[in-house]
């Protein structure tokens, strides 16, 4: 990356900077290759932030069906941790896993399980696991919530081998005119795919570890026993690892970087370490000295922390990322942009800043497939609440282990927002529908630069520097002056 006028002297936020097209023989979005440069080959260059109301097991198969990875946080036991990994390496790969139920299950129960997957349907099965119904809103619309759900299913299914491509599973929707097919195996339901996961299926590759299972990644944390954690972790399957605390740059997270370093070499384990949050070049070189693969670069860009504004610490997030990814380059390392990105823009520019990947939290709080449970606000808006990983409400589950008192005062001690909504777009409900709209925004940025893969986009990126005037102008409107 190059600057349009030199480099300023004053640091700078994904706002205060834009791309300059430049000649370009790229001529197609398709032609440009998505592969992460951060060590881990992700076809999306895309992580799921370790926040607890963003990254869940739904999250986790969702978005490395597509092509990136969710990283579970570290408040939770081990054993969930472990569990949740398991149900991932347990999912399909192609399909979409299905909502199911009893065929005497009420309505009611139904309907709460809708919200759960974007896809909008429950499959309905035998005690065998047999399809043998499906109900969507359009089926329940009208009845009471006591009724059972086998007097609403449709019958009318189409079935198919769960060896059908995608192309297939297209053909025969589009034949049919069915919301979804549901993919069977020995007349066991494996999973199902609408039209739209058909398109999907056919232009993303999922990020499958060794064994072709879908990957997922795991918070250690640096305070209790790193290494039971870390092995546990391994041993569940957990194909990276992320030490993560606020500030990064300290004492405690080399050593546990370190230890957690020991841990992998110990169990001769071909697993990536990413450890942070830092934004200077020295915070990078300490990291990667204790044994980091990845160094995670933010302090208070993100959407629900208050760092910044608490204590004065922090650093605008592009002039970090571009500082930090050259350190880590000379190190042959790389890093993740974490925090700050609200739209495509922000994550093409993290990664023509040197970014291998670029963490999205908040935003992605906001869809069906985030833990939280669907609300409504009282113009009848869906939303679900979302927290910082430094407020008091993550504080409170981080220390239920201790006593009351020791609770009460780090509940004192916050650096985060304990309670946000985060509106779920009626247009991009669905996790899917938001990397639909950050793909494309990336593809096309790197088609402007002229560049093929990310490693060719952030050598050849022209980028400048605007006024707050020059970044409004560039803000559509949606209804006229």
């Amino acid at each position: 990356m190059r600057f349009l006028s030199g480099k300023p002297e004053f640091d700078l936020t994904y706002d205060d900077v834009f791309m300059a097209p430049r000649r370009s023989s790229v001529t197609s979005r398709l032609d440009v290759d998505m592969t992460s440069t951060d060590g881990l080959n992700l076809p999306l260059p895309m992580i799921v932030a370790n926040m607890t109301a963003v990254a869940g097991r739904r999250m986790a198969e969702t978005v490395a069906r597509r092509g990136g990875i969710a990283i579970i946080p570290q408040d939770l036991p081990t054993d969930i941790v472990a569990r949740a990994i398991g149900k991932v390496k347990a999912a399909p790969t192609v399909f979409d896993t299905a909502l199911t139920i009893d065929p005497h299950a009420t309505v009611g129960e139904a309907l709460m399980l809708l919200p759960k997957r974007a896809h909008g349907m429950v499959v309905v099965v035998d005690a065998d696991g047999a399809p043998i119904g499906a109900v969507s809103e359009a089926e329940m619309a009208g009845l009471d919530r006591f009724a059972q759900v086998h007097e609403a299913m449709t019958t009318d299914l189409t079935l198919l081998p769960a060896d059908a491509t995608p192309t297939e599973v297209f053909d025969e929707l589009s034949a049919r005119r069915h919301k979804a097919a549901l993919a069977v195996r020995d007349g066991k339901l494996v999973g199902l795919m609408t039209l739209k996961g058909a398109v999907r299926a056919a232009l993303y590759q999922p990020a499958l570890d060794a064994s072709g299972k879908l990957k997922i990644g795991a918070a250690v944390g640096i305070s209790g026993d790193v290494e039971t954690r870390a092995e546990a972790l391994l041993n569940a399957g957990a194909d990276v690892l992320v030490m993560d605390t606020a500030h990064g740059h300290q004492e405690r997270m080399i050593s546990a970087t370190e230890r957690c370093r020991a841990v992998v070499d110990a169990l001769d384990r071909l697993v990536p370490i990413v450890a942070g949050n830092v934004v200077t070049a020295d915070g990078t070189a300490d990291l990667i000295e204790a044994g980091a693969d990845v160094v995670k670069v933010g302090v208070g860009p993100g959407a629900m922390c208050t760092t910044r504004m608490q204590t004065g610490v922090g650093r605008p997030q592009f002039s970090a990322v571009l500082e930090c990814a050259a350190e880590a380059h000379d190190s042959g390392k790389s890093i993740w942009a974490d925090g700050g990105v609200r739209h495509p823009r922000d994550v093409a520019l993290a990664l023509a800043a040197g970014s291998g990947a670029v963490m999205i939290g908040s935003w992605f709080a906001g869809t069906h497939e985030s833990p939280g449970e669907l609300l409504f606000a009282s113009d009848g808006r869906p939303y679900k609440e979302s927290f910082g990983m430094a407020s008091a409400r993550a504080v409170r589950a981080r220390t239920r282990t201790q006593s009351a008192f020791d609770r009460a005062r780090a509940a004192l001690f916050e650096e985060g927002i304990s309670s946000s909504r985060m509106y779920l777009d009626s247009a991009r409900p669905g996790v899917e529908d938001l990397i639909d709209f950050i793909v494309s925004g990336v593809r096309s940025s790197c088609t402007y630069a002229g560049a093929r893969n990310l490693t060719e986009f952030a050598a050849q990126a022209i980028v400048g520097v605007q006024s707050a005037s020059g970044y409004n102008e560039g803000r559509p409107l949606h209804s006229s002056w």
